[in-house]
């Protein structure tokens, strides 16, 4: 950089900022390094400018280069080769944003190198680079259709999840191949949640046997789901209690359902049962005459009721004992729902953005949920080890023992990206 530029860059910076501006600022680098990085993210330097400094320019510089919307075409593409993961990840979001206003007819060469870079980003090998693609694209509907399957086949469940849950482009044939390849839970599960969803997946979905695929389907309100399909759920349902309320609140079920469940779930659920507004009389006498009876063989069988995972976290906050212990038994116990529960609550974000992070299958980001939720490496751990299930070469131990072992940069930089203010 320290070299003087080419001709063609001392007259590219048209209209908004004069070349010999530009040059300026590239000469000051030897002195100032942040003045190429400066040019790099200014929309008027000019394509000549930001090719170069695309080229010849720092990681940081390239980065600038890959997040300027005025970036030309060819110097994306250039671009999605960067052997710097952090360079890719820019291009990755800005690509996906320009689509939307990227038209065929405007310059069918501009488009073909953008479906390029779209093309290579999505194959790239990393899964941070896959992901943050997948995760800009999953509700567009001018990407092409090929670069959506690709990413909905990934075998990293935080690439191909997004695409799965809100996808436009992938048809009923897609999903079901999906299912068809014994995909983890998270992948079934962000199908189980798309909106709507047709009968041949539900089914599909349900033969899967995946309990909190099917949880999900149940209480996607805009799931269709057979009636057959429906009752065959009920009939399993009796040693899955996951499944009973999801049932409970199905508004498309049989009276026949009705009944069956009433005499699988407990007394707080049965009466939720009893109180819809949906029944025949004759099903809300039977129901009542379940509950009365349920609750003469035990007075407190409706107190009796396990918690839900948010009301056993609102229980433990309120008697202050929402702390380390708490997430790191509950991790130990398997209780992932109240896991995600405690997390949400105690590092400020939803439970959606949990269920994310620990379905990245990467260690690092919950490491650092963990940190910014002021608890130990220690509940860190046990969170990698019973709740994400990761392979032995896949945790990450504390450092010394006890401390965590990524810099609090690196950490916010991993909360960032989930969108998480550190």
């Amino acid at each position: 950089m320290g070299q003087e530029p080419p001709p063609s860059a001392r007259t590219a910076a048209r209209p908004g900022l004069d070349p010999r501006d530009a040059l300026d600022i590239l000469e000051i680098r030897a002195r100032h390094p942040g003045g190429a990085t400066e040019l790099a993210g200014r929309t008027d330097a000019g394509a000549d400018v930001l090719h170069y400094l695309a080229v010849r320019g720092a990681p940081a510089t390239r980065a600038a280069v890959a997040a300027n919307p005025a970036a030309p075409a060819a110097t994306n593409r250039l671009l999605a080769n960067d052997d710097n993961e952090d360079v890719r990840a820019e291009l990755a979001v800005k690509i996906a944003r320009l689509m939307p206003g990227l038209s065929e007819r405007e310059s069918s060469h501009i488009f073909a190198l953008t479906i390029e870079t779209l093309e290579c980003l999505a194959r790239d090998a990393v899964t941070r680079v896959r992901a943050i693609l997948a995760e800009e694209v999953k509700s567009l509907d001018c990407v092409p259709r090929d670069i959506a399957l690709t990413l909905a086949r990934d075998l990293n469940a935080i690439v191909a999840a997004p695409i799965l849950q809100y996808s436009p482009l992938l048809s009923d044939a897609d999903l079901i191949e999906v299912i068809a390849c014994g995909q983890v839970q998270e992948v079934l599960t962000a199908i189980a949640s798309r909106k709507p969803l047709h009968e041949s997946v539900s089914d599909k979905l349900v033969q899967s046997l995946n309990v909190p695929a099917i949880a999900a389907l149940l209480v996607n309100r805009d799931a269709r789901i057979r009636k057959e399909t429906l009752e065959s759920i009920v009939e399993q349902a009796e040693e899955i209690s996951a499944w009973h309320m999801p049932l409970a609140l199905r508004a498309d079920l049989s009276a026949r359902a009705i009944r069956r469940i009433g005499s699988l779930v407990g007394a707080s659920i049965l009466e939720r049962l009893a109180a819809r507004n949906d029944l025949s009389e004759t099903t809300r006498i039977h129901l009542n005459r379940e509950l009365r009876a349920r609750l003469a063989e035990s007075p407190d069988a409706g107190k009796g009721d396990v918690l839900s995972p948010a009301d056993a976290v609102a229980a433990a906050r309120k008697d202050g004992q929402l702390d380390g212990l708490f997430v790191e038994q509950a991790a130990q116990a398997g209780k992932r729902e109240v896991v995600i529960a405690a997390l949400a609550v105690l590092a400020n974000v939803t439970d959606q953005t949990v269920k994310k992070i620990l379905a990245s299958g990467n260690a690092k980001p919950v490491i650092a949920l963990t940190w910014h939720a002021h608890l130990s490496m220690r509940v860190a751990f046990k969170i990698q080890t019973f709740i994400m299930k990761l392979p032995a070469s896949a945790i990450l131990p504390a450092k010394g023992g006890v401390g965590f072992p990524l810099s609090k940069e690196e950490m916010r930089w991993h909360l960032n990206y989930f969108n998480i203010p550190a």
